[in-house]
C-alpha cells in the first residue's frame, strides 16, 4: 500500500477511535442531552459528522471518477506525509465554525443510530482511500467554505481532522 493512502487511513482510524472513546465517557443517559441551549448533544454531534462524512464521500467519489474518466488521476511520484501542522487551526475550539444549513443536525436520531450510521458511511468512505490507493489524490480539488480549494488529501484529512474537532466537543 501507497505510504500516503497509509497515512490517510491511519489519520481517519486513530481519529475514529478517538471520536468512540469520547462517546463512550458521556454516560448513555446523557448522550440525547444538550449541555446548554446553544450546544449539540452527543447525538446531534454524530449526526452531523454522518452527513458531513456521507456528502463528502459522495463529493470525492464524483470527483476521484470523473479525473480517472479524464485521465488527470495518475499514479503519485511522491511518498512524503500529506498531513501537517496546518490541521491545528481546525482543532482549535476556540474558534468557532458554523455548520452549514445542509450538515445541521436535524434531532433525528438517538447517538447509537447516529454512531451506526456514522460507522457504515465510514466503511464507504475506507473503500474510497483503498480504491484509489497509490493514485495522486492531490489532482483533484474542491472548494470548502471556510478553508478554501483543498485537494484530494486536504478533503480526507479534513474529514477526520473535523472528526477529531467534534471529539474535542463531546469531552
Amino acid at each position: 500500500m501507497h505510504p500516503r493512502t497509509e497515512e490517510l487511513l491511519s489519520h481517519l482510524e486513530a481519529n475514529r477511535a478517538a471520536l468512540h472513546a469520547a462517546v463512550d465517557a458521556v454516560p448513555s443517559s446523557l448522550r440525547e442531552t444538550r449541555p446548554a441551549a446553544d450546544r449539540w448533544s452527543v447525538a446531534e454531534v454524530l449526526e452531523h459528522l454522518g452527513r458531513v462524512e456521507e456528502q463528502l464521500t459522495r463529493l470525492l467519489s464524483a470527483k476521484l471518477a470523473e479525473a480517472r474518466l479524464t485521465g488527470v488521476l495518475g499514479p503519485d511520484p511522491e511518498s512524503g506525509p500529506v498531513i501537517d501542522s496546518s490541521w491545528d487551526l481546525l482543532l482549535d475550539r476556540r474558534r468557532r465554525i458554523t455548520a452549514g444549513d445542509r450538515v445541521l443536525p436535524k434531532g433525528e436520531m438517538d447517538a447509537a443510530t447516529a454512531l451506526a450510521t456514522l460507522d457504515t458511511t465510514r466503511a464507504r468512505l475506507r473503500d474510497l482511500v483503498v480504491a484509489h490507493d497509490g493514485l495522486s489524490l492531490g489532482a483533484v480539488s474542491h472548494p470548502h467554505p471556510a478553508f478554501g480549494m483543498m485537494d484530494g488529501y486536504q478533503w480526507f484529512t479534513f474529514i477526520s481532522t473535523h472528526e477529531a474537532r467534534h471529539a474535542a466537543q463531546i469531552r
